[in-house]
């Protein structure tokens, strides 16, 4: 069975290649390729994600402008009837500002861009994202961002963690996200927003200082909760 995975880009969009590529390294099948202007997505997906980037130059709010695109509406609803979304950096600051997924993304604590390779342990194992983790284990996937600074009030901060939607943790925070936070669930667990870059963790002969392959398992995750369901 072929594997259907859409890839929106919008306006500023950076790191659209790189997941649909990382996409197709791990099921063999080429992504799809959707503008944000478009109203609708194609039939039968399996797969919907939301790329890196400065979408629309990071005017007004880093994902703010992007959240109200037409394709957004199509989007939600996919995710409505349970399409597993993916949105990494700009597509995680896209799925809250859309509030698609609670909280927001502000500059970081260090006023400075960060690009390195960041130290995650694993929160959630259920999802279709993380069903193939192990509780607590640790994970290494780049990062590069200016705006990862997650942000929830206190009620909502302990609302993700009593019901398990912290899906992973900074094991050396350097943005200022509260309580560590790099990536959260829906409350159906299937729209997952990371500020890590899976995608660039695909291949460790190319990426052997980035992550190895740990990226990829989060997307043969999915892959495999797909086939076996």
């Amino acid at each position: 069975m072929s594997f259907r995975a859409a890839v929106i880009t919008f306006p500023g969009s950076n790191c659209d290649r790189d997941m649909a590529r990382a996409l197709e390294a791990v099921s063999g099948d080429k992504a799809l390729s959707v503008w944000h202007g478009d109203t609708d997505l194609p039939e039968r997906l399996d797969f919907i994600a939301l790329p890196g980037g400065f979408s629309y130059g990071d005017y007004l709010r880093a994902g703010a402008m992007a959240a109200n695109s037409p394709i957004m509406r199509a989007v939600a609803a996919q995710a409505e009837r349970g399409v597993p979304v993916l949105g990494v950096c700009n597509g995680f600051q896209v799925l809250t500002e859309s509030e698609l997924l609670p909280g927001a993304l502000m500059r970081n604590a260090s006023q400075r861009f960060i690009c390195r390779t960041a130290a995650l342990t694993v929160g959630n194992t259920s999802s279709i994202f993380t069903d193939g983790f192990e509780p607590g284990e640790r994970l290494r996937v780049p990062i590069a961002h200016h705006d990862g600074n997650y942000f929830a009030d206190e009620d909502t901060l302990d609302r993700l963690e009593g019901d398990d939607r912290v899906a992973f943790r900074y094991l050396d925070n350097q943005n200022g996200s509260r309580r560590d936070i790099a990536g959260v669930l829906s409350a159906n667990g299937r729209v997952l927003g990371m500020m890590p870059h899976p995608e660039r963790a695909i291949e460790p002969v190319a990426h052997p200082a980035m992550g190895g392959a740990d990226g990829r398992r989060l997307f043969e995750n999915v892959m495999q909760a797909l086939t076996s369901a």
